[in-house]
């Protein structure tokens, strides 16, 4: 990766340093390191955007310990290159924990297929597995002259906010963050502290009522299934799949409904670590309930279900291109996106031109396409909600665009008395 502009230098007096290697003005790409006077050092988060080229954050100086808050691979994709080339011990929670090595191998098979270089090979994911160290929420540790622990942060199961106390200050981190609870999992409560780093990726936007966009999502499904069609529904593996499936299951309609892909591991490591989900015992109803896609013989019986849950959220790969290529030329099935579809991506494609690549070769869809918000991040409301909870007095955003949304929320925080800080990447700042 590009060298980072970071300064190797003590810090001042009583300042809290922080210098974000990425995802400072960008979504994703995150990574910053915190640091003060007395010489106490980490790493939060370390990740890359999987775009085509991938985007990388700066690199990083040494750090003996890096905190993940959760495991999507804008926040974790690079961690084993910091745990083989500094030694960096690995910290995250016991679900977080669980999934990393899947995750880690899943991006290096990606970047071998797409001939993406990646910064760490095999071994260093075997170091990097090696160096893990999973805490419970709640729990407080100590790094240096800090203590610290995780608080839940909503989003996904397992994912975490980090509380710190400084010497001179109460940090909160709040990861990818939100209030609301999930299907999966209890949303993020505000904690007191001084200075609070904030996610804003739906900074200056309102996301529509839960509720009511999920009675959406059920009456499309059921339209579809009602002329005979089958919904072919992309889902991020890791949190969005196994909410499609609870909401599915908690309407009461009797679907059927086959899950293929990454998701189905991942749902195995939720529901054994229960403590990290609202209903367990649901999921396990769930998983016995939908049918769980096996292999080949299981994935062309799939073709005639009601509904299709599958990787990858964004059409990129994965089994959704194989069940879209055989779906594709009825035009009583159709195409649910309940996610963000980035630029470039198969999904984006979709919507914009009605055609994306399958197996390489670009293919007109004549199927219809809805677009559905089940983002689990805080919107602008709900941020501003959570920042006062907090109390803190210093803001720093981070993980979103600098454009007008953003501009708009902060001034709704300044004119509560709040000082907010928009840090840019590869920069270095004191507070």
């Amino acid at each position: 990766g590009s060298k980072s502009s970071y300064q190797d230098i003590p810090v001042e007096n009583d300042s809290i340093r922080f210098h974000f290697l990425g995802g400072g003005e960008e979504v994703g790409n995150v990574g910053c390191i915190l640091e003060d006077g007395t010489g106490t050092r980490i790493l939060i988060d370390y990740g890359f955007v999987p775009s085509n080229p991938p985007s990388y954050p700066g690199e990083s100086p040494p750090v003996e310990d890096l905190i993940l808050t959760h495991s999507h691979i804008d926040h974790v994709g690079l961690a084993p290159w910091v745990a083989s080339s500094h030694g960096a011990k690995i910290h995250c929670t016991e679900l977080t924990g669980d999934i990393l090595q899947m995750v880690w191998r899943d991006t290096y098979k990606v970047s071998s297929i797409e001939g993406q270089p990646l910064p760490w090979d095999k071994r260093d994911l075997d170091e990097a597995v090696d160096s893990i160290i999973k805490h419970s929420f709640g729990e407080w540790k100590k790094i240096g002259a800090w203590k610290w622990r995780f608080l839940p942060a909503g989003h996904i199961p397992g994912a975490a906010m980090v509380e710190i106390e400084t010497p001179t200050r109460r940090i909160l981190w709040s990861g990818d963050l939100d209030t609301r609870d999930s299907p999966c999992t209890i949303g993020a409560k505000p904690e007191g502290c001084d200075l609070l780093f904030l996610e804003s990726t739906y900074a200056g936007r309102n996301q529509p009522n839960r509720t009511e966009e999920v009675s959406r999502f059920i009456e499309r499904i059921v339209e579809v299934v009602e002329r005979g069609g089958t919904c072919l529904i992309p889902a991020f593996a890791n949190g969005r799949g196994q909410d499609i499936l609870l909401h599915l299951w908690r309407s009461g309609l009797d679907f059927n409904v086959h899950f293929d892909g990454m998701g189905k591991t991942i749902m195995d490591h939720y529901i054994s670590n229960p403590d990290y989900l609202i209903d367990s015992d649901e999921l396990s109803q769930v998983k016995r309930w939908a049918k769980i896609v096996r292999g080949k013989s299981d994935r062309k019986k799939a073709l005639g279900a009601d509904v299709i849950v599958t990787t990858s959220g964004m059409l990129d790969g994965g089994p959704a291109l194989w069940y879209l290529n055989r779906l594709r030329n009825d035009q009583r099935n159709a195409i649910l996106l309940t996610g963000y579809q980035a630029e470039g991506s198969g999904g984006r494609n979709l919507l914009d031109e009605g055609r994306l690549p399958i197996f390489g070769k670009m293919t007109d869809i004549h199927l219809d396409v809805d677009q559905f918000s089940l983002s689990n991040h805080a919107d602008d409301v709900l941020l501003r909600e959570f920042a006062e909870g907090t109390g803190a007095k210093d803001v720093v955003l981070f993980h979103g665009q600098l454009d007008d949304g953003r501009k708009k929320f902060v001034k709704n925080l300044e004119e509560r008395g709040i000082t907010v800080h928009q840090p840019r990447n590869r920069e270095s700042y004191e507070i």
